[in-house]
């Protein structure tokens, strides 16, 4: 879900870098894990295109500066159901995806997030970089595990 970037203020609040699109998520969720501990969350806002929350026993900023760099992650059962066409990246992950002509480009390795869009890296004969944005993207069907795109196998 993303990962501690630091302190925020001097009474213990962690500043979190969310990964793509789930800033609004994590400021509603009561726990988090944070390296291989539960922590519950007082209180999370989104805050310059970050979040900052105020963690149950953490209460000065060398103790949140101790979490810097410990990636965020929360249970999967506490998570809101998607609406039809959205998706949790996680959940890609390992998807063929194939060309519209039907080629196939790789398995879904991960994700970048620029800020601008999410990049899935897709790992075939060679290493694709592929933005998610609707024009490139044209379907998903987690029940087949296969994404198609509009992208061809040498760019």
């Amino acid at each position: 879900m993303g990962r501690v970037a630091g302190s925020y203020g001097v009474r213990g609040w962690v500043k979190v870098a969310p990964g793509g699109g789930v800033a609004d998520t994590l400021t509603v969720l009561k726990e988090w894990w944070i390296g291989d501990a539960p922590y519950t969350v007082a209180e999370a806002r989104v805050h310059s295109g970050t979040v900052v929350a105020r963690l149950e026993g953490i209460t000065s900023r060398e103790q949140a500066l101790e979490l810097k760099g410990a990636e965020v992650a929360v249970e999967r059962s506490a998570l809101p159901e998607v609406e039809a066409g959205h998706y949790y990246l996680a959940d890609l992950v390992g998807l063929e995806v194939v060309s519209g002509q039907d080629e196939v480009l790789g398995r879904v390795e991960g994700w970048i997030t620029n800020g601008a869009q999410d990049v899935m890296e897709v790992k075939g004969e060679r290493r694709h970089l592929i933005p998610w944005v609707a024009a490139i993207v044209k379907q998903v069907d987690l029940e087949a595990k296969r994404i198609v795109v509009d992208w061809a196998a040498d760019w």
